[in-house]
């Protein structure tokens, strides 16, 4: 099966997949910059559990909600 685009939805697709290479490109560049950071948080937020220092699943849904929440009233128009 054949598929004809016109132009301009050739450059729309074109353009589309550019532009989400480059993300992935500077997504890729972020986390190797930042790797050893991250690594670091990770290692610390596995000692505060083997220390028994967690939290439930709840509390962390409520959490994670008062955050969304926050999060999405800035993200409205004002």
């Amino acid at each position: 099966m054949t598929i004809v685009l016109r132009p301009e939805h050739e450059r729309t697709i074109a353009e589309a997949i550019q532009s989400g290479l480059e993300a992935l490109r500077s997504e890729d560049e972020w986390l190797a910059q930042n790797k050893e950071a991250i690594n670091r948080k990770i290692e610390h937020g596995i000692a505060q559990l083997d220390r028994g220092e967690g939290i439930s699943g709840a509390d962390l849904r409520a959490r994670l909600g008062k955050r969304k929440a926050a999060w999405l009233a800035e993200q409205k128009p004002r």
